[in-house]
């Protein structure tokens, strides 16, 4: 009878939830981006998504260092012993919801002395038992238990959710890292190239000296020229050195990181993407769903706290076999069983429950702008990938523009020193010029490249790359699969 019991409240118990229902907030946001340009290639919401970023990222030896930066950093790894932490919470609160059943034996012996005794004279005795044990179990009537559950396993949901907007994060810094060193490594063949020309510069222009042919003022002019380039050369040169010890950081790994002398073109990232709209960013961002679930979690702490006003029901019991001889432990007739249900209230707690649950709705509230402010930050860095993405564009071809005119600039004045039309001051503006215009392109062309990068990670690029790490598998639930 007692097991039938305990069946019965087994099925009653979580029949009923305290929590609100839940109802995502409104998007905080216009209904599209700003500077959202058509572009051919890979379209609006799973599109973007599903783009991974060996597609997106072509150029070979990123591709390594991406998978090693994967592989091995530090901060990534962080975030995926985060989730087996989340996990391990909520399996612990998942399995408040099912009774502990147990085993014990024991055997009790007692003596009692004579002037204790109903007899008056001493009596030793046995008892022997065993028996299968339900501990103390909360009958989860009002859904406080499953509601707390429910909240281990969004807080379970968010922390994985995190985990892939840090695999997008470190994916993109090491592009943009990656990136940064390109630049300077052409930056350098830039200024060597300059270096070594200037240096032949100096050489003539001493013979000249030494013959008499031109002034000193015009040698002075050229070692102007030559310590300006190698004072460039010797800050790109340390750049570079910062540069690569922080993409090294990024990847976790000691990494041969040699020269890169060829241009740096579109051969890095060649996929276009399209801006979607912003209601696309509620699943295609990880940041956007791990705050989502964070909200959904507050939610579930509500029922949690409104359960709290209603009785607590307990059962307790044990069934099994007990005998004065350990011969007659399992004979007929030793049967024995305890039924304990119990039921508690507080009537007073000084305002405690009141208070708990004033607190939980303070963060959901709390829950709910930290979810808006990730949609508005996400919204942001879209709208600010694309606007760089079309001013930088024309920038790019306004200084290729400028490189052309400072280049003939200094093929003319060349030309006008050499007949004597002009002074060597004129070849030094001009040479001067073109150095810093080639110097820009190669800056503009890398932040081009990088807004790339951006648009991509703001989008949510590649979550779907991220979805099937090696994390071990969620435990049955009525939520289903660790990816929603």
């Amino acid at each position: 009878m007692c097991w039938l019991m305990l069946m019965v409240f087994f099925v009653l118990s979580g029949c009923v939830s305290m929590a609100p229902s839940y109802q995502q907030p409104p998007l905080p946001v216009a209904i599209a981006y700003p500077d959202a340009q058509p572009a051919e290639g890979i379209g609006a919401g799973q599109g973007t998504i599903a783009t991974g970023w060996r597609d997106y990222f072509t150029d070979p030896r990123l591709q390594t260092l991406i998978k090693l930066a994967l592989d091995n950093n530090r901060d990534l790894r962080t975030a995926v012993l985060r989730v087996e932490e989340a996990r391990a919470v909520y399996g612990i609160q998942r399995a408040e919801q099912f009774p502990t059943i147990g085993v014990q034996a024991g055997v009790d012996r007692s003596r009692i002395p004579a002037d204790l005794s109903p007899t008056g004279k001493p009596v030793e005795g046995s008892q022997y038992q065993v028996a299968l044990g339900l501990a103390s179990w909360e009958i989860d009537f009002w859904g406080r238990v499953r509601n707390l559950k429910e909240s281990a396993l969004e807080k379970y949901l968010s922390t994985d959710a995190a985990r892939r907007a840090a695999s997008i994060s470190l994916v993109a810094q090491v592009a943009n890292s990656y990136l940064s060193l390109r630049e300077v490594d052409e930056r350098l063949v830039l200024a060597r190239r300059t270096i070594a020309s200037r240096a032949e510069s100096l050489r003539i222009f001493t013979r000249r000296v030494q013959v008499g042919s031109t002034s000193r003022l015009d040698l002075t002019q050229v070692q102007t020229l030559m310590t300006q380039a190698q004072a460039l050369g010797a800050q790109l040169e340390q750049l570079r050195a910062a540069q690569a010890q922080a993409l090294i950081l990024l990847i976790g790994t000691p990494v041969d990181l040699p020269a890169r002398p060829d241009h740096l073109g579109e051969q890095v990232v060649l996929v276009e993407l399209r801006a979607g709209l912003p209601s696309d960013l509620l699943v295609q961002r990880p940041d956007i769903v791990a705050a989502e679930h964070q909200l959904r979690a507050a939610n579930a702490n509500i029922g949690a706290a409104r359960a709290a006003f209603f009785p607590n029901v307990t059962l307790t019991g044990s069934f099994g076999t007990a005998s004065a001889e350990l011969e007659g432990l399992f004979a007929s007739g030793s049967h024995a069983w305890v039924f304990s249900p119990s039921i508690s209230l507080p009537l007073f707690d000084g305002g405690r429950r009141r208070n708990n649950l004033s607190l939980t709705e303070a963060r959901r509230d709390l829950a709910v702008a930290a979810y808006e402010k990730t949609v508005q930050s996400a919204f942001r860095d879209v709208a600010e990938a694309l606007s760089a993405r079309h001013w930088l564009t024309e920038q790019l071809v306004i200084a290729q523009t400028a490189q052309a005119v400072q280049t003939e600039r200094a093929r003319l004045s060349q030309l006008r020193y050499d007949n004597g039309a002009a002074t060597f001051l004129e070849v030094l503006d001009a040479q001067r010029e073109l150095l810093a215009a080639e110097q820009q392109v190669v800056q503009i062309r890398r932040a081009l490249l990088t807004s790339r990068v951006g648009l991509y990670a703001a989008l949510g690029g590649g979550a779907m790359d991220f979805a099937s790490l090696p994390v071990r598998a969620l435990p049955n639930s009525t939520r289903g699969t660790l990816n929603p």
